[in-house]
């Protein structure tokens, strides 16, 4: 097996509705550099581990989906862990993807400098789903383990080159939710020409168990889950934006 042409795999699914539009296979990929404090997929960091794939054999598993993705308006989603992590494996795989018009998506942080394969990867990419971990410096490192200035370079390069994205932000009570820093973001979001959606996805602590499982202590484990009432407030400070919607996601 070619180094480049294999992936580090998590796990599949094959009738994903929540990451990107229509109905999606969503492959999750093996390995994450960030250490976010919230994170409901404890599993996916270590990147030695997870079931390689040939990139043949991963679009073989897909194809056998495609007469119920593409009506629907659908195709493949790429998430994590962080796939970026892989983007030189990731390249095959779209070159092969394009080839039968698949509609291709990633979820990813953002957080890795533009080289040349990435540039790469996100032309051959649809729509990104970009996760804005925070919209302040310091803050976005205590929360996640690295500041935030990668990710911001890497929504604004994705808008000067006219890529769709969805921005995603979890709502944490106490750490992503106050007016001051929603109002931040809703001023760097007003500057991005491409976003089409905002999701608001409300901090909850159903990923626990996986640290616990893990041994390990779960970092958030005083902090409550974000309510109805805290997601209508964040909705309120961000509305007015050009963007065809805010919304959440359980």
């Amino acid at each position: 097996m070619g180094e480049n042409n294999v992936l580090r795999v998590h796990s599949f699914e094959s009738f994903g509705t929540v990451d990107g539009p229509g109905i999606r296979y969503v492959i999750f990929l093996q390995g994450c550099h960030l250490r976010c404090k919230y994170c409901q997929n404890r599993d996916t960091w270590e990147e030695k581990i997870g079931q390689l794939y040939e990139v043949d054999d991963i679009v073989k598993r897909i194809l056998k989906y495609q007469n119920y993705i593409k009506p629907s308006g659908g195709g493949v989603t790429v998430s994590g862990g962080e796939p970026l992590l892989q983007t030189r494996s990731l390249i095959p795989l779209f070159e092969e993807l394009k080839k039968y018009n698949i509609h291709i998506a990633v979820d990813t942080s953002g957080m890795f400098s533009l080289t040349d394969n990435v540039k790469k990867l996100i032309d051959l990419t649809d729509l990104f789903l970009l996760d804005i971990k925070h919209i302040v410096p310091a803050k976005c490192k205590e929360l996640v383990g690295f500041s935030n200035e990668l990710e911001i370079e890497f929504a604004k390069y994705l808008s000067e080159i006219g890529k769709p994205m969805w921005i995603r932000q979890v709502l944490v009570p106490g750490y992503t939710d106050s007016e001051e820093d929603l109002l931040k973001l809703k001023e760097f979001l007003s500057t991005l020409k491409t976003v089409e959606k905002v999701e608001i996805l409300p901090y909850h602590d159903l990923g626990k168990f996986k640290w616990e499982n893990m041994g390990l202590k779960y970092p958030l484990d005083d902090v409550r889950p974000a309510t109805t009432e805290d997601f209508e407030r964040a909705k309120k400070i961000l509305r007015n934006l050009n963007i065809k919607q805010i919304l959440t996601k359980t």
